[in-house]
């Protein structure tokens, strides 16, 4: 077979893969006070990366490469771009925070890195094969990072059970994935449609799919395969814990995306249950823990398991007519809002814990005293994530429970009752930190002298803040995102 090179459609994942080639030899050469030039390097390419994305969404099309292995349309640009972002925003909250540490530096940005490559080549992977490669290449760099407090046992601690769960989960899902290969044989998304469709549901083909999600449901963290995350959260350093809950939840939710709606979604009696029960749980049970929780950084842990949660409703109801599109442009737009508010809220929690030295709620106490703009961007993240409008997380909600009105059946009908118990549930621990900002006492000991916070960290929370005011207010421009990336189905 004759191997098609579009070098234009590969632009993206070259230029990352450059820059990742560049910055590990340029830190062979760099001084220890120079470090800081690999940020730059770092920086640089990623935002570089961006171009062939805006030109290949204005040439327009459909570019299938490899046997249609790895195809670039609208939807792989949009999160290829959606991801780049997510690197250079997670670059700037790192950078300061790396650089004043005891870490490597030079490494760090090159994990950061090559796990964003693996991210844009799972956002076109239409091939089992090629999913599970990009899946590692997501996942392996963010095991050693999750340790890079080389110093602190919870941070050793956190890596190695992110990577005994993450193998685990890698196993069951390559597992999985070879029954389905056995059964349809073939690895293409579109040889597996084309055999769901046709075979209708085999009882081994349902135990197939069962382990296949059960596998992305560990990279998701969706409960109740979700233990993992909490404890590696609070280990990790706070960049890595942003990366994690936001660019790796978001590659596994796009990998699910990829293998139910270009592959099984044929066979919806399968996999809409599993979905059913996974969304609900995750909304609940995180929803639930997140309350009774004192450390700012396990609590936005449960928070991200929850809006998981929300996340896997518009699965859930995507196999009932004509809902497929609504359902697939829902779970596109959440979760590029997802990522902006929450990215946002981990800024903003590193730039108070620059005072603090503490992540625990009752230490963020008075904020708003000694840094009152950090205290609005704060709680705006927080009113965001919990759905409040005139702020962009309301649109994810809207879009979510627009699915669940477009399935209209029962079990989408009692989902989306969950889904709005949560949503409330949600509002009483984001509130929770937001009086704590304004109307507790500082904690004694605490500088009221005004905060000041590096460029770096202050570019990130405009950029996030900016994106989360403007989509609340103007709605149209992400929702138009949606459409032409929901346009591949």
């Amino acid at each position: 077979m004759k191997v098609h090179w579009d070098l234009h459609a590969l632009a993206p994942l070259v230029a990352v893969t450059v820059t990742i080639v560049v910055v590990l030899i340029a830190d062979f050469f760099f001084e220890y006070r120079e470090r800081f030039k690999t940020y730059q390097l770092a920086a640089f390419g990623t935002l570089a990366a961006l171009i062939p994305i805006i030109t290949l969404a204005r040439d327009g099309g459909t570019r299938s490469l490899f046997g249609g292995a790895f195809v670039v349309d609208t939807y792989t640009l949009a999160f290829q771009g959606f991801f780049l972002i997510v690197a250079y925003v997670t670059l700037l909250i790192s950078v300061d925070h790396i650089g004043e540490g005891d870490y490597y530096q030079g490494e760090f940005y090159v994990l950061v890195l090559t796990s964003t490559l693996g991210m844009m080549i799972m956002a076109g992977a239409r091939d089992l094969i090629t999913i599970f490669v990009a899946l590692e290449m997501i996942s392996i760099p963010t095991f050693v990072l999750a340790g890079w407090r080389k110093h602190d046992t919870r941070s050793n601690e956190a890596a190695v059970k992110y990577f005994i769960i993450g193998v685990l989960s890698s196993a069951v899902m390559l597992y999985g994935i070879s029954m389905v290969y056995g059964l349809s044989g073939s690895t293409s998304l579109s040889g597996i449609a084309e055999y769901a469709g046709s075979a209708g549901t085999p009882a081994l083909l349902s135990i197939a799919i069962f382990l296949t999600i059960v596998g992305f449901a560990f990279k998701i963290s969706a409960v109740p395969f979700h233990f993992w995350a909490p404890d590696t959260y609070d280990g990790a350093p706070i960049p890595v814990t942003a990366f994690l809950s936001v660019a790796s939840k978001a590659g596994g939710f796009v990998a699910l995306l990829n293998v139910i709606f270009f592959g099984f979604y044929a066979s919806h009696t399968s996999w809409q249950p599993i979905i059913w029960v996974l969304a609900a749980l995750s909304m609940t049970v995180g929803n639930l823990v997140a309350i009774r929780q004192t450390s700012i950084v396990r609590m936005l842990a449960y928070s991200s398991i929850a809006q998981g949660g929300f996340m896997l409703v518009p699965f859930a109801v995507a196999g009932v007519g004509s809902s497929k599109h609504a359902s697939f442009e829902a779970v596109i737009v959440y979760i590029l809002i997802y990522g902006a508010m929450n990215l946002g809220m981990f800024a903003c929690v590193i730039a108070a814990m620059r005072r603090t030295q503490s992540d625990e709620i009752s230490s963020f106490g008075g904020m708003s005293k000694y840094s009152p703009i950090l205290a609005v961007m704060t709680s705006a993240f927080l009113f965001s994530l919990a759905g409040i409008p005139p702020l962009a997380g309301w649109f994810a909600k809207f879009v979510m429970f627009r699915s669940v009105l477009d399935a209209g059946t029962t079990p989408a009908v009692i989902l989306g009752v969950i889904a709005a118990l949560n949503s409330v549930i949600a509002f009483f621990y984001y509130a929770g930190v937001a009086r704590a900002i304004w109307f507790r006492e500082t904690p004694e000991g605490i500088d009221l002298r005004p905060l000041k916070t590096p460029f770096a960290l202050n570019a990130a929370i405009a950029i996030t803040g900016s994106f989360v005011l403007i989509v609340g207010i103007y709605p149209q421009v992400i929702a138009r995102l949606g459409e032409l990336a929901g346009a591949a189905l």
